[in-house]
């Protein structure tokens, strides 16, 4: 008989610990669309420069991801979640002195190198410690410490620690000095509780077995249209997220209410990750719940384009949190429980996905400030966003069709 939760308390309490290298990557990730209006008139960006730095990590994804998450399957989750959270807490510390986009680029080029053994390295800690069929609600935990480091950026750090400690240059020198603090401790505690040593299997960086692992995983027929639906989640999430601001801003509003109207967009991302996934696997409905997400996600949007700073837009911001907070879990909590995958290869399925999915999230914030560039508007980059979420139903029929 199977373990109840109760009796997981200690991988619980081990993944809530590995969720604040969630919660300070996306602190320090989203510190730079928090202040991106300020740092484009101090560092001379243009609008296209300006979305080139915000889909710079996602960009980082897309030649790294899928050779990341071959690593963290063989090295663990334990030494790669303390690599990453090093990295990228370094990288903040650069960036905090960078003086124009080459430097900001690159700095933020290391962080996303950084970034790639969190987004991996969690989903393969939640595949050590529980079985396949409870994997949502622990992955729903570290989602949320992701959400809780993108609401504080926005709610706090913009608009209270910002400007208390003196600007964005200070406010990203601090907070890069605290993930690599908590880096430190997290090397601590992985080496003691043994993390590593928990995985199954010991598979070596052979040619033959990583040619072997991405065999199985490239051809994978369900894991393909995860990776579309992966894909779209990452344009609308980092699209909307990192332009956000500039655009409430652009409409009227001070750059403080801005900053805290965004946090309402991820406040209603938790309440997404929170209820969807637990619902779907109560149910067994997880694939018919990312068609209902996407529908969500395309209605938020569309409230979005046409609400101006009144409470339509608010609706339309909650509403798209909701729907892309549904689908984050869930497009990390399947691959362990399809076949052929599982719990061995959970990073190199995660890295394919995000690997490819990445395209998204960096295209995601680019287009909307190219097209803003060529239109004046932010319309449409929004109307493609909107359209995301219509792909991510179409997609997730066609999921459900295969499998269900």
């Amino acid at each position: 008989m199977g373990r109840s939760s109760a009796g997981y308390r200690r991988e619980y309490g081990l993944v809530a610990l590995g969720a604040l290298s969630y919660t300070c990557l996306m602190f320090v990730w989203f510190s730079l669309p928090a202040y991106l209006s300020v740092i484009i008139d101090d560092a001379g960006l243009s609008s296209t420069q300006a979305g080139i730095l915000t889909g710079t990590v996602p960009l980082t994804y897309i030649p790294l991801a899928l050779f990341s998450g071959v690593a963290v399957d063989r090295i663990g989750p334990g030494r790669s979640l303390a690599a990453g959270v090093l990295i990228y807490g370094s990288a903040q510390i650069v960036r905090s002195a960078a003086s124009g986009f080459p430097s900001l680029f690159a700095a933020t080029l290391l962080l996303g190198v950084g970034a790639t053994a969190i987004t991996f390295g969690l989903p393969k800690l939640v595949g050590v410690l529980f079985p396949p069929e409870k994997t949502g609600r622990p992955s729903a935990i570290y989602l949320v410490g992701a959400s809780t480091g993108s609401a504080l950026v926005f709610a706090v750090g913009r608009p209270i620690l910002g400007p208390w400690l003196g600007g964005w240059r200070p406010l990203f020198f601090w907070s890069g000095v605290v993930a690599v603090a908590y880096g430190l401790v997290w090397t601590a505690v992985t080496r003691r509780e043994g993390i590593d040593g928990r995985m199954a299997d010991d598979d070596s960086f052979s040619l033959e077995s990583v040619a072997a692992d991405l065999r199985v995983v490239l051809s994978h027929r369900e894991l393909r249209l995860v990776v579309v639906i992966g894909t779209m989640y990452l344009l609308l999430n980092h699209g909307l997220q990192g332009w956000l601001p500039t655009l409430l801003e652009s409409r009227g509003l001070a750059a403080g209410p801005a900053g805290q109207t965004t946090s309402l967009l991820v406040a209603s991302t938790v309440v997404g990750v929170l209820i969807v996934p637990e619902l779907a696997d109560r149910y067994g409905l997880r694939r018919p719940a990312l068609m209902a997400c996407g529908a969500v996600a395309f209605c938020g949007v569309s409230g979005v384009i046409v609400g101006g700073t009144g409470p339509l837009v608010l609706a339309g911001i909650i509403v798209t949190g909701i729907g892309v907070g549904g689908i984050s879990p869930l497009v990390r909590a399947i691959p362990p429980d399809l076949e052929g995958i599982g719990a061995r290869l959970t990073g190199t399925a995660v890295g394919f996905i995000f690997a490819v999915g990445e395209i998204g999230g960096f295209f995601g914030p680019v287009l909307i400030g190219a097209l803003r560039d060529a239109t004046g508007s932010f319309v449409p980059g929004l109307v493609l966003l909107a359209g995301g979420g219509l792909v991510v139903v179409l997609a997730g029929g066609l999921l459900h069709a295969q499998t269900g």
